[in-house]
């Protein structure tokens, strides 16, 4: 008898799905109130016969969260089999991509079958989001759902209206008085409504729009038909089975909700990532003729691998000056060449530099060197002539050196002898073989120094000549990376909340909030990093809070063990490339959304999504690594600043906060940062 329940439950619901009518859309060919006028419809579509009740697998293991229905806008029978809640908001541009899919679900399964049920989540940073989902749930309070899902669709027609001139038009047109729309705008009378939509979005783990909930599984973003009807058909299958084992159709939905999660599952704590061996030894030969200041028997060897456009790198040079004062005839100093490829003239200014060594030696290019960076922001070829000629050398060779290239596989060694010893960034250091990388303060110079010049005298004592010194102390050094696992001794000044760090902003860099805003926050972030999605929430509430105090800027820092975050980068980067700011952050909320899924043909796909991106040119970006220096730029400007960081850190006017924290801890420093912004002079 069971079995004649549950096969005859299963063939009604499959025959449904075209032979229903469309009760919900019916009902917006009504006016809302009287005078209003009717809002159009697409014509229901014609019956068709009840298929066969297709062969559905069923996962073994079915996660679902419960998401409660609390009187919000419902399309659809209170005992339908299957309820989908998405959690959605008007300014959302995959919001409004998924309606026809949403639309032809309604029409291919019917209302007994499948009920939707809307949840707002206004996004920060879509400004007329929430004044619309104000407007949308004033005229559910008083008109109910039939009038909502009307607004609803006028609102997704005209997303590009909607501003406050726009939805004073479309309030008065579903019947309310300007006094009505003043009071849902400015009263903001339905705020809590939404900000009960937007804990529950939290608590169940849907940050980006739009989130789905079938029967409480979860699918993010504007999929495409097919899987939503992969879990649709599932579900009904399952509805099939519960009812023949006495379960009625309309507590169907309480029953899945009964074994659902109450909230989404904390993320699994990453891996600690290797971190350089402050100890290695690398063997780091001085092969050929190279810029060099000291002497040659020096105890302790300095070289300094270093790129004339790197900002950094000049910075450093105080530091390095006074080293070279303090150590004397103890230390020698050699440059090595690493022009980093985002910057331009680097690779021209290298040419130059070492045809000037060519022509007049050390003390040539030292001058020359340091004109370069006295003039970083100068280094035109004609500029690079010119300083050549002031000294008296041969100005057309250095010309010719910079057209051709003329250096070019001294460079490209020493570049790659840099990146085999795990010292990509500029500027990076090895003293007698030991690394330390970035515009680190002289007294880190001066400790390793210390260390080094006692074993150097110990060999010396031990009868070492000092001519020989270099060669016997990195004899037996590594030719690669050095690195250690687990987390990193605490330094003294790493969590120091009093220490600013020195992180330039990029010219050009995805941002939020305005430019003339006075707290700069950077949020260095990893798009696989699941404490990176958790406080994409925090991020929105402080964009909201202090809305034209802070401006916040994206900064990549993909993890090693993340694999796939690093292309994500690299094509977020390209999206950027292509359209701009709008266009990242669209894409920045799709990848956090489908977090799991980022492999390369899955970032094409979402970048397809976005309008006006060239998808093709984003795998092509991705295959050629066009955008990999860049990435790895933003990961060498913290260690070069002397940072310790996981993700996502969060650098607010210098100052870390490092992690997911909770809201207070980001009011606190941008309480200070605001404070210390108006005490600063004009």
């Amino acid at each position: 008898m069971a079995g004649e329940r549950l096969r005859g439950w299963a063939l009604a619901l499959a025959g449904l799905a075209g032979a229903l009518s469309f009760e919900a859309a019916a009902q917006t060919v009504q006016p809302v109130r009287p005078g209003v006028a009717p809002l159009p419809v697409p014509a229901a579509p014609p019956p068709a016969a009840a298929p066969s009740p297709p062969e559905v697998a069923i996962p073994a293991d079915i996660e679902r969260y419960r998401v409660p229905i609390d009187g919000q806008p419902t399309r659809g029978a209170a005992a339908a089999p299957v309820t989908i809640v998405e959690f959605g908001e008007f300014q959302c541009p995959f919001c409004m991509r998924v309606q026809p899919t949403l639309e032809r679900i309604r029409q291919h399964y019917g209302p007994q079958q499948v009920r939707f049920v809307w949840r707002n989540n206004p996004l920060p940073f879509h400004q007329n989001a929430e004044p619309a989902a104000l407007l949308a749930m004033e005229v559910h309070a008083r008109d109910g759902d039939a009038a909502f899902w009307a607004i609803h669709d006028v609102l997704f027609e005209n997303q590009r209206a909607l501003e406050r001139s726009d939805l004073e038009a479309y309030g008065q047109r579903f019947g309310l008085s300007r006094a009505d729309v003043e009071q849902a705008l400015d009263g903001r009378s339905r705020l809590p409504l939404i900000r009960a939509d937007q804990q529950v979005a939290s608590r169940i783990g849907a940050r980006g729009t739009p989130n789905f909930f079938i029967n409480g599984r979860q699918l993010t973003g504007a999929q495409p038909f097919a899987r939503f009807q992969e879990i649709i058909d599932q579900e009904l299958v399952l509805a099939a089975r519960l009812h023949a084992n006495g379960v009625a159709p309309g507590a169907i939905y309480a029953t899945h909700m009964a074994g659902a999660q109450e909230r989404a599952a904390p993320s699994p704590t990453p891996r600690p990532r290797p971190r350089p061996d402050p100890a290695a030894v690398y063997r780091v030969p001085l092969e050929g003729d190279l810029p060099q200041r000291g002497p040659d028997d020096a105890l302790v060897t300095v070289v300094i691998v270093s790129d004339f456009e790197c900002p950094f790198c000049a910075r450093v040079r105080p530091t390095v000056e006074s080293v070279l004062r303090r150590y004397g005839n103890d230390v020698r100093l050699v440059w090595m060449n690493n022009p980093l490829p985002f910057h331009q003239r680097a690779g021209p200014s290298a040419n130059a530099a070492l045809e000037v060594f060519r022509q007049g030696g050390d003390a040539a290019f030292w001058r020359y060197h340091d004109t370069l960076f006295d003039h970083q922001r100068e280094l035109t070829s004609a500029n690079l002539v010119q300083w050549a000629a002031t000294q008296g050398l041969d100005a057309g060779a250095v010309e010719d050196a910079i057209a051709r290239d003329a250096h070019g596989a001294t460079i490209e060694r020493q570049q790659q002898l840099a990146r085999q010893l795990g010292a990509s960034g500029t500027p990076s250091f090895f003293i007698n073989g030991r690394s330390m990388r970035g515009a680190q303060p002289f007294d880190r110079f001066a400790a390793l120094i210390d260390e080094e010049l006692a074993k150097a005298r110990r060999l010396v004592a031990e009868g070492v000549p000092r001519a020989q010194l270099y060669a016997r102390i990195i004899r037996g050094g590594a030719t690669t990376a050095q690195t250690l696992q687990g987390p990193a001794p605490a330094r003294a000044d790493a969590r120091d909340p009093d220490r600013v760090y020195e992180i330039p902003v990029p010219r050009r860099a995805p941002r939020r909030g305005s430019r003339r805003a006075p707290v700069v926050v950077q949020i260095f972030s990893d798009f696989q990093c699941p404490f990176c999605r958790r406080v994409l929430p925090t991020v929105a509430q402080l964009l909201s809070e202090y809305e034209g105090r802070i401006q916040l800027i994206w900064r990549d820092y993909p993890l090693p063990f993340h694999q796939q975050a690093k292309p994500a980068a690299e094509a977020a980067r390209e999206v950027f490339r292509q359209r701009g700011n709008d266009a990242f952050w669209a894409y920045h909320d799709l990848l956090f959304a489908n977090q799991r899924t980022l492999e390369t043909d899955d970032l094409v796909r979402l970048a397809g999504q976005l309008r006006g991106v060239n998808a093709r040119a984003v795998r092509r970006a991705l295959t050629r690594g066009t955008h990999r220096a860049a990435v790895e730029a933003d990961m060498a400007v913290v260690r070069e600043a002397g940072a310790r960081i996981g993700t996502p850190a969060f650098f607010i006017n210098g100052r870390l906060v490092l992690g997911a924290q909770e809201v207070e801890t980001f009011r606190t420093a941008i309480a200070r940062a605001l404070a210390e912004a108006q005490r600063a002079p004009p």
